[in-house]
């Protein structure tokens, strides 16, 4: 069984479990025309996702990532599509999409913090107000004269 690796947004680091189990598997990031069309990202926040993506060896496209994700699995005559679960919606439905042809593993991560439910993951700054608490300490209040 050959497979090949499609990263996301959410799992642009080099410790997902996608690169632990699958570290020679050719991989790929497929820059979204829908999310790029409609989701309103800013070029600071695409610069960043780019900057990530350079730290890693994967192919990136851009388009219908269905479809990107499929012909890349062509290219190397792969049958099983490994990712990363996310609580993303549009992921779901690619995933979902990329059923109907090729085998799909899911690889489940350790969450990063729990997302409470009804959060708009759409926009980050809402996204990160409901988890900010969990991973974020308070610094200590020190006195004027306490040592540092």
């Amino acid at each position: 069984m050959r497979s090949i690796v499609w990263i996301h947004a959410d799992c642009l680091r080099r410790d997902c479990a996608a690169f632990r189990e699958y570290p020679a598997v050719p991989a790929l990031f497929v820059w979204d025309d829908v999310v790029l069309r409609g989701y309103g990202l800013s070029l600071k926040r695409m610069v960043f996702l780019y900057e990530c993506l350079l730290d890693l060896d994967v192919a990136i496209y851009r388009g219908d990532v269905a479809t990107e994700v499929r012909a890349f699995a062509v290219l190397h005559a792969a049958t099983t599509i490994v990712t990363m679960g996310t609580p993303a919606p549009r992921c779901a439905t690619i995933v979902a999409d990329l059923r109907t042809t090729h085998t799909v593993e899911v690889l489940a991560d350790e969450p990063f913090a729990e997302v409470p439910d009804g959060v708009d993951i759409k926009r980050f700054s809402r996204f990160w107000g409901s988890i900010r608490p969990q991973v974020v300490r308070q610094p200590l209040q020190r006195g004027l004269f306490d040592e540092r």
